[in-house]
């Protein structure tokens, strides 16, 4: 029978170090999942992943056990990848070369009809590119309201924000994604 979350923290505060292996087996492909959701490259995605741990060893003398240690290390995860995304923000222009074929025939079909029946695999890339655009909170909000489905609430738990400040970050968040399309929309595509 495997030990517990709570014995194998005990072991660990009480000294044993190695106690703390299993708890990173157990809970690393959601941390994986997650640093998926805000870095592209696998070398990022494995760099927050360590860091999200490295974050939890040090800080387990903290975990006060009110809450699962899943959700303890879930909330240290979002966290970490909105440090990320604030360290790695990129303020590029949208290159419309940047564009694949099926992104601009996309563009091309939503101009045209006004209504599209998009590629889902271009589709998806075209919100990945507007939302690499996006400030690390627009991102961090769009990312857990809309892609992971998460109510206000959770996100106000996860990110230690006021649930009043997601609205208004969600709303913000949502009102530069629109600008940020209506900017890649050359008149080629309209």
């Amino acid at each position: 029978m495997e030990p517990t979350d709570a014995e194998l923290i005990a072991a660990v505060l009480r000294g044993d170090q190695t106690s703390f292996e299993p708890l990173v087996v157990r809970y690393q492909p959601r941390v994986f999942a997650t640093a998926r959701r805000y870095a592209r490259r696998e070398d990022e995605v494995e760099d927050i992943v360590q860091e999200v741990f490295v974050k939890a060893f040090q800080k387990l003398a903290s975990y006060r056990a009110e809450a699962p240690f899943e959700h303890w290390l879930m909330r240290m995860a979002v966290r970490t990848c909105y440090d990320f995304l604030r360290r790695h923000q990129r303020n590029r222009e949208m290159n419309f070369a940047e564009l694949s074929d099926d992104e601009g025939e996309w563009l091309e079909r939503l101009g045209a009809k006004g209504d599209a029946s998009p590629d889902a695999a271009a589709a998806k890339q075209l919100v990945g590119r507007l939302l690499e655009k996006l400030s690390p909170d627009a991102r961090l909000v769009i990312t857990l309201l809309e892609i992971e489905d998460r109510s206000v609430k959770e996100v106000a738990k996860l990110t230690g924000w006021s649930e009043t400040l997601v609205k208004v970050r969600a709303f913000r968040a949502r009102a530069q994604m629109r600008k940020l399309f209506a900017q890649m929309e050359p008149e080629k595509y309209l």
